[in-house]
């Protein structure tokens, strides 16, 4: 039996009926109906697949990556250490489009380098579909490629083996050695000049699934499942220990604790979640670059298989770029999002004076997020936990039928046109909800429409529809007329 939810055929979210009226608007309106079908296709797609690149440190990960997203995005520097924001990142080739997940750029002399490699491609092959494993076609498979074989197999995923720096013919023997690691076919390419990259994408396109193995919400009753995610020490063992109502994960600060990423179903508000584990990663001595760059693989890991972040924040503390950072990678992968401010019992007045402050300021961009004030050492406030992730599940979910969201567009553009720029004052004509998880929009304009209108129109559908606790995506399509009227 499947028991995938189908998130929308062809016409993303769009019924047959109203496809077709939408369509004959779109005629009517004088646009490409071949193009407007891909953009309404391109907008609906349920969540992306994801395709993880592990290998060891110098073997070309970050050059593969940057060639894949087809952008120069991805820090590429020989020494280790190199602070990167971002781990994830969206790409598209030949049409369909997917996550690549980065483990580039990092090598702990202290962990050891068998340790290090480990650690991040476990993160990795957790959140991801496939796998594309990188070796030095130079080189050879070395003792930790070898060790890495053994995780990939563990895993179960399918794996693309990439022989990299393989810059001409003569290295294609190199590249053929590698027969020998037992996972198929080495694919010979050269990051750095892009040689045999095509081929190797097709192939980790075949190996990735047209829609991610995880499905949201499974058909009958299944739990909804919650990442639970924070920079460490800020109390997410605590919370998860006091919403479990039972000491599930080993809290303390000690180097090295034992990390098991053993998802939790948890009873609370009278249903059963499940609380993807994150509480495991714990900065280690003289690691603290290190552990943040692999508590942020572990949160990328988490935010993929979740359909709603909690992020706990510690209130007793400034708000942190990373603290920032972590929302934003819940924001970027669509997730429903639940900020808690823990430690809430801890604050005087003047902290929590200065608190507001610190949000007004630093997380102006997620006004919308679900909050709530939390004590994980206590439980206070804990009951108000579960209506506010219920209300940004309902938020993501929300579908605006095509008729009405037009309706409601004619009057914005009645009410606040577009300024006038050049001469032309752009239009909105009409628009339609392609998809939900997170809610994504197509509006089709007479021109370019700024980015503070996009703002404002966001801010007006979340104003008329409410949308609580979920992302939204935008985006315009501006055409040209196929017939211009004499």
């Amino acid at each position: 039996m499947n028991d995938q939810i189908p998130t929308g055929d062809e016409h993303g979210a769009l019924g047959d009926a109203e496809y077709a009226e939408f369509m004959e608007l779109a005629a009517q309106e004088g646009f490409d109906l071949e193009e407007v079908e891909g953009d309404i296709a391109a907008a609906g797609h349920g969540p992306l697949p994801v395709l993880a690149v592990i290998g060891r440190p110098n073997v070309g990960k970050s050059t593969l990556v940057n060639r894949i997203i087809g952008r120069r995005e991805a820090v590429v520097e020989d020494k280790p250490g190199v602070t990167r924001d971002r781990v994830t990142y969206e790409a598209d080739w030949n049409g369909r489009r997917f996550k690549v997940v980065d483990t580039g750029g990092w090598e702990q002399d202290v962990l050891g380098i068998d340790a290090s490699v480990a650690m991040q491609a476990e993160f990795a092959i957790e959140a991801a579909d496939a796998v594309v494993f990188v070796v030095d076609a130079k080189v050879g498979a070395t003792d930790t490629d070898e060790a890495v074989v053994k995780l990939l197999r563990r895993a179960g995923k399918p794996v693309v083996l990439v022989a990299n720096k393989v810059d001409g013919p003569s290295g294609e023997a190199d590249a053929a050695m590698l027969w020998s690691l037992g996972l198929g076919e080495p694919h010979p390419v050269s990051a750095l000049h892009g040689r045999g990259t095509g081929d190797m994408l097709d192939a980790a396109l075949e190996a990735l699934p047209e829609a991610p193995a995880q499905t949201f919400g499974q058909a009958v009753g299944g739990p909804r499942r919650v990442a639970l995610i924070g920079r460490p020490n800020v109390g997410k063992s605590s919370l998860l220990n006091k919403v479990a109502g039972e000491e599930r994960v080993v809290v303390n600060e000690l180097a090295g604790t034992t990390r098991d990423p053993v998802d939790e179903l948890i009873q609370l508000g009278g249903k059963t979640w499940k609380f993807v584990d994150t509480a495991g990663i714990r900065r280690r001595v003289h690691l603290q670059e290190g552990a943040d760059y692999y508590a942020s693989l572990r949160t990328a890991a988490a935010v993929e298989k979740a359909e709603v972040a909690v992020v706990l924040i510690d209130a007793g503390e400034s708000i942190s770029v990373q603290d920032q950072r972590i929302i934003t990678m819940a924001v970027e992968a669509g997730r429903a999002l639940v900020i808690a401010y823990n430690k809430w019992d801890n604050l005087d007045e003047e902290r929590r004076f200065y608190l507001e402050r610190e949000i007004e300021r630093d997380l102006v961009q997620v006004p919308w997020a679900m909050r709530v004030n939390v004590s994980a050492r206590t439980g206070r406030h804990m009951e108000k936990l579960v209506p506010a992730i219920e209300t940004a599940l309902a938020g993501w979910e929300t579908r605006i039928p095509t008729g009405r969201l037009n309706a409601f567009l004619g009057e914005i553009v009645a009410s606040h046109p577009h300024p006038i720029r050049g001469g032309k004052q752009p239009r909105i004509l009409f628009g339609t909800q392609a998809g939900t998880k997170p809610p994504r929009f197509v509006l089709f304009a007479s021109g370019f429409l700024e980015a503070g209108y996009r703002r404002f129109i966001e801010r007006r559908l979340r104003e008329e529809f409410g949308f609580e606790g979920t992302p939204i995506h935008i985006s315009v399509r501006v055409r040209e007329k196929r017939s211009k009227k004499k």
